[in-house]
Formats: structure tokens, C-alpha cells, sequence
């Protein structure tokens, strides 16, 4: 890791930069640097072309060549030299190849952006709003190119999915004719995807094309592998999309025909046939951006609700887990482990009929006697609404969770919300047990959790009874 003082010297350089002349924002960028981190939540790492690693911080300036990595609980803004705007959420591993741009010559830019594994968002700026044709973000199996855009990515070892929510993007295989050390779009089995279109663009290693999915009402991962074989069918050859996906008809509309493709080299596409997808819904695989900040830099909405099911893995690091007894998670369970994952190395600590939460072992199993006052950050959540329409899964807004060790009290409070259900909440005080058990039981609510002993982490799960319905969740904490 980076000795502090040069992780310092970042810092001191970007702010030296920001108190410039007013003109400094149109001055051309100091050679290598790319842009500078605007925004840190959680634990996220960067690593330089020479190998050194460093924690991130806000203000910390990003140079080309530089690794950027977020932790399970991190989320790191990036804004760049163009103004370009980029999200990296959680699990990701993000590189900036190459960015070069010029103010007084915005079209000789050329960007190259590796998305290796997990979700961003981009934003465009000036340099791939005036050169298109040399931006580019690379997947492991994909290769993106834009046309002034707004759009999220999820990278994955062998699929890559898009979805645009602003303006269009065009997604394309590696090939013989479109290679990873290209810049721009790829003309060659490219997809054009439009925000009108409202769909999700998927690609897997190995397809010719990338598939369709417009949106519609598919709730889980089974579902979206039911329609994606329904929509490919036996070959590559014989395979269409339709709007009914019960109905295929590879005669007017054969996959390799490049029906509904727009390619950027090829402006006469053959769009003789509609085509439409099997439905499913682009916010189970390609979460919007989950967070709002203000103009003077506070988060005003940040949803903390894993994107996807969170693995081994990417929990291993942590000392507090949740799992959970059943055979399998629901849809909208994202944050537990299976009961033998969870359990190893770990003990159950505190649990309701569904979950655990479960503890690693510390040699004095108790909670450190010198910790007094500690502020909790909230990592990871999940929560949801039961009531006679059905479960909902809500967003996690905020949350705050401060233990007073000295005093054997806690004071905890959530923001969820929904978007056609309004804003819930959930606030409890309560007592810290011997053995750091946190417990709030009281009226038509209650709270089970617990801290790790050495009072860095905390969770607990809550639930709440309302007139029309029962809200439940998980949480998952990290110490300031």
C-alpha cells in the first residue's frame, strides 16, 4: 500500500488545481491525469500503473493507467477532465486505459474505459459527445461505444448487460473485426440501444450478437434464462425475436439477418420486421443509479440494497453476516449467505425464523472494554413490505446507527422508500447487551442485532407493523 504522505500529495494537487484561475476549468489537464474522485462510500481501493495501491478518498485525483476497486459496501464517483460523470458501484473492478482530451480540440479526443468486473453508469462529457467515433468501454466480453450518452453497464466473466437511460449506445462482440485494443464503436454484429427502445441489451461469450430485452415483468434470474433460451431457440441461425415470445418465426426474422441491429458503419439496417423481446425487468440485473447528491456535495438518496445476491466471497472479509435456514433465497434476498457459508468461521448471534446473523469468533468473546462512543455507517440493506397485494421490496435511503458502549445504549434510524408507496421509516433506541447484543422491543416494533467485538462492525434485523402491511429488513454496518 501507498505510504499516506503520497495519497496526501494526490489530494494536495487536485486542490491546488481546483483554487486555479477561473479559467482553469478549460485548461488543458496536467499530462496523465484523467479526472478526480467526487464521491467515496464504503471501502474502494486505487492502483496505479506501477502496481501501488492506496485507499480512496474524496478528492483524490485518478491518473490514466490507474485500477480503481470497490469493496462490497463501496461506491465511488469519479468526474473527469471533460466533465464526464462515472459511478462505480459495488464489487467492481474498473480501469481507465487511455484519456486524452484537449479542450481547445475536443475532437481529437480518445478514451478507453475496462470495466473488468461489476456495474458503472457513465455520463457522457465533451470528449465522447465530440469524438464518438474514439470512445470506448470495454467488458470482458463486449465492446461499447456511445453517441452522447447516459447509460449503466454489468460486467461479468462471460455476459455483459446495457441499459440506456439517457440517448444510445451501440454493443458489439470481440472479433477478428472488432478487437479489445480498438477505440469506438464496432460495426460488426453491433446492436444499437435506445432509450426509447426501454430495454436491456444482453450479450454472453460466444453469441454473434447482442439479444434484446425490453421491459416487462420477469421477476427473477430463472426467468431471464427461460426467456433468453426462448429467444436464441436451438441455433444462432434460426433464432428471432417476437412480440410474442411464444411465438417464433425465424423465416422473417432470422437473428443473422441483423434485424433491429443499427450498425454505425452500416446506416441500411434492415428493419423490415418489428422485433420486439421475451419481457423482463431491467431492474433485477441493471440497477439505475441508486444515489442523489446535492450540488454542495451531501448525499441526498443513496439506495444501499445489494444490486444482485451478495457471494462468499465478496463477504469473506467481513466478521458479520447474515444467513439464511431455507433451502434457497427469495428473489429479493439479497443480502444473506446459505446457512453453511455463513457459518464458517462464524457463529449464529442473534436470528429470527428466516435469518441469522452470525459473528466471527474473537479469543475473549467479548466486547472490547475501552470502546465509548461509535458511529456506524450503514453498508448493505435490505427491506421489504408485506401486506395483502403482495411483497414489495423497498429502496434504502439512509440510515444512521450510534452506540454508546460506555452507557450500554444505541440510537438507530432508516429511510426506505418506494416509489409508488411513498416513504417509510424506522427509528428505535435500545440496550446493548453483555456479549454486544443490540435489543428494541416495544408496541408494534422490534429490533434484534449485534456488534462485532471489536465494535468495527454491527448488524441487526427489524421489523415494523403498520395498518396496511409488516415491514421487515436486514442491515449490515461499518464503524466510521
Amino acid at each position: 500500500m501507498l505510504p499516506v504522505y503520497w495519497n496526501r500529495a494526490r489530494i494536495l494537487v487536485a486542490i491546488i488545481l481546483a483554487l486555479g484561475t477561473s479559467a482553469a476549468s478549460f485548461a488543458v489537464p496536467p499530462p496523465g491525469k484523467a479526472g478526480e474522485i467526487t464521491l467515496v462510500l464504503g471501502r474502494a481501493n486505487i492502483t496505479d500503473s506501477d502496481g501501488q495501491s492506496s485507499q480512496l478518498v474524496r478528492g483524490a485525483l485518478v491518473f490514466v493507467g490507474d485500477r480503481i476497486e470497490t469493496a462490497s459496501n463501496g461506491h465511488v464517483h469519479v468526474r473527469f477532465v471533460d466533465q464526464a460523470l462515472l459511478s462505480v458501484r459495488p464489487n467492481s473492478v474498473l480501469e481507465v486505459e487511455s484519456y486524452e482530451f484537449d479542450p481547445a480540440n475536443p475532437r481529437d479526443s480518445s478514451i478507453k474505459i475496462n470495466l473488468e468486473e461489476g456495474v458503472a453508469r457513465a455520463i457522457s462529457g465533451e470528449a465522447s459527445k465530440a469524438a464518438r467515433e474514439r470512445f470506448r468501454l470495454n467488458t470482458p466480453v463486449a465492446a461499447i461505444g456511445v453517441r452522447g450518452t447516459d447509460f449503466v453497464v454489468g460486467a461479468y466473466s462471460e455476459s455483459t448487460r446495457v441499459k440506456v437511460n439517457e440517448g444510445a449506445v451501440v454493443i458489439a462482440p470481440f472479433s477478428s473485426t472488432c478487437s479489445i485494443s480498438d477505440f469506438g464503436p464496432c460495426s460488426d454484429g453491433g446492436l444499437e440501444l435506445v432509450r426509447d427502445r426501454a430495454g436491456l441489451a444482453f450479450l454472453e461469450s460466444g453469441d454473434a450478437m447482442p439479444r434484446l430485452i425490453s421491459s416487462g415483468a420477469i421477476r427473477g434470474r430463472g426467468d431471464l434464462q427461460r426467456q433468453i433460451q426462448s429467444i436464441s431457440g436451438p441455433s444462432q441461425e434460426s433464432s428471432s425475436l417476437t412480440r410474442n415470445s411464444d411465438e417464433v418465426d425465424s423465416a422473417s426474422n432470422p437473428l443473422n439477418n441483423g434485424a433491429f441491429l443499427e450498425a454505425v458503419a452500416s446506416p441500411s439496417v434492415r428493419l423490415g420486421a418489428e422485433v420486439a423481446a421475451a419481457k423482463v425487468s431491467s431492474t433485477d440485473f441493471i440497477p439505475t443509479e441508486p444515489i442523489t447528491v446535492s450540488a454542495g456535495g451531501q448525499i441526498e438518496q443513496f439506495d444501499h440494497t445489494p444490486p444482485s445476491k451478495m457471494t462468499k466471497s465478496m463477504l469473506d472479509g467481513r466478521q458479520l453476516v447474515w444467513g439464511y435456514y431455507g433451502d434457497s433465497p427469495g428473489a429479493i434476498d439479497r443480502l444473506a449467505l446459505s446457512f453453511n457459508e455463513a457459518s464458517d468461521a462464524r457463529r449464529i448471534s442473534v436470528g429470527s425464523a428466516g435469518f441469522g446473523l452470525f459473528r466471527r469468533d474473537a479469543s475473549a468473546n467479548r466486547v472490547d472494554p475501552e470502546l465509548t462512543v461509535v458511529g456506524f455507517q450503514l453498508t448493505s440493506a435490505q427491506a421489504v413490505f408485506n401486506s395483502e397485494t403482495g411483497v414489495i421490496a423497498l429502496r434504502t435511503d439512509s440510515g444512521r446507527l450510534d452506540v454508546d458502549f460506555q452507557s450500554n445504549t444505541f440510537d438507530t434510524m432508516l429511510s426506505l422508500g418506494h416509489e409508488s408507496m411513498g416513504q417509510f421509516e424506522f427509528s428505535a433506541v435500545g440496550r446493548i447487551f453483555d456479549g454486544g447484543f443490540l435489543r428494541a422491543i416495544g408496541g408494534t416494533q422490534k429490533l434484534t442485532g449485534a456488534v462485532s467485538f471489536d465494535g468495527s462492525e454491527a448488524g441487526y434485523l427489524f421489523e415494523k407493523q403498520f395498518n396496511s402491511g409488516l415491514l421487515t429488513g436486514l442491515t449490515l454496518w461499518d464503524s466510521k
